[in-house]
């Protein structure tokens, strides 16, 4: 647009300035040089161009995508070229059973074959970005949709390739981080040649067929109750210790107090029970049955009568 503007005032300008009436008015001269000053302004508009941050421009010229890419910033081009810009950011492609979440509306997941012959369903993200040096081919050759023609199908083909080689319970457990990896550097080295950098193959989830599905939970379950058990005997066990070890203190106690009662001790304590009593304020007698060594001669039961 600023093109044609240039292109407009520049020729009315020297239209202005070739007319008979300027030549017999040189003053009015003023008019025509002020509007080829103007079409000198829009020239230079023209030439500017801004890449913003984390993109490159690709220069296309009358049609042809040169060679040379700008990077982010103000630059001057020829002011009949146009500037594509590209992202050269992380980006991510999801593929998803989920609707609304992945590129691809509605069900997006990837089926594979495992090494068994059983399908799976694979939600996958796919971290990639633009190789900054080689925009201009990929604009030329690909688009700007070479993310649908390159990545898209590259990440599906070796997604399948790479689960075909494992177990679903590779796939399943703590395998599935290595199995990640694998289809990165396999996607990697798939489209090493077309100017896009691969990141990481993210294993968002995986949909197991409903056999294994049901297979895997009752193995789980079957798991937690024989750890549940296993916990219930080791209480018990411990608790039974526990009584053990009661039960042996009352019967140390018990021996210890036997042999500690001699005659001696339990005349001293009869001896001295009986002077607490008679200092008690109360007017109390006791008559109590000794011995003629002064064991008070108590009538212990020893069964189970009164």
């Amino acid at each position: 647009m600023l093109v044609f503007l240039f292109v407009i005032c520049l020729i009315v300008g020297i239209i202005m300035l070739s007319s008979p009436e300027m030549k017999r008015n040189p003053q009015g001269k003023l008019i025509p040089f002020g509007v080829m000053f103007l079409s000198f302004i829009f020239l230079v508009a023209s030439m500017v161009r801004l890449v913003p941050p984390g993109n490159v421009g690709v220069v296309i010229v009358f049609g042809k995508v040169q060679e040379t890419t700008l990077k982010n910033g103000l630059h001057l081009v020829n002011p009949f070229a146009s500037v594509e810009k590209m992202s050269i950011r992380t980006e991510e492609y999801t593929m998803s059973g989920m609707p609304r979440e992945g590129q691809v509306k509605g069900d997006d997941a990837i089926e594979a074959l495992t090494s068994e012959g059983l399908m799976v369903r694979l939600d996958v993200t796919v971290w990639h970005k633009l190789v900054p040096e080689g925009a201009a081919e990929v604009y030329s050759t690909l688009g700007l949709n070479y993310v649908d023609k390159i990545v898209r199908p590259a990440a599906r083909t070796s997604i399948r390739n790479i689960i075909s080689n494992y177990k679903v319970e590779d796939i399943y457990t703590q395998n599935r981080e290595a199995v990640s990896i694998q289809i990165s550097e396999n996607l990697r080295a798939a489209v090493k040649d077309r100017n896009v950098e691969i990141e990481r193959v993210l294993l968002r989830d995986v949909k197991l067929p409903a056999k294994v599905q049901n297979e895997i939970d009752a193995k789980m379950a079957a798991k937690q109750e024989a750890e549940k058990m296993e916990f219930v005997l080791d209480k018990e066990k411990r608790e039974a210790e526990r009584k053990a070890v009661e039960a042996k203190g009352v019967s140390d106690y018990n021996k210890i107090i036997a042999q500690s009662l001699s005659g001696s001790y339990l005349q001293w304590y009869y001896i001295k029970t009986l002077q607490q009593l008679v200092n008690s304020p109360n007017n109390t007698v006791i008559v109590t049955p000794f011995d003629q060594k002064l064991t008070p001669l108590l009538n212990i039961p020893t069964g189970g009568g009164k």
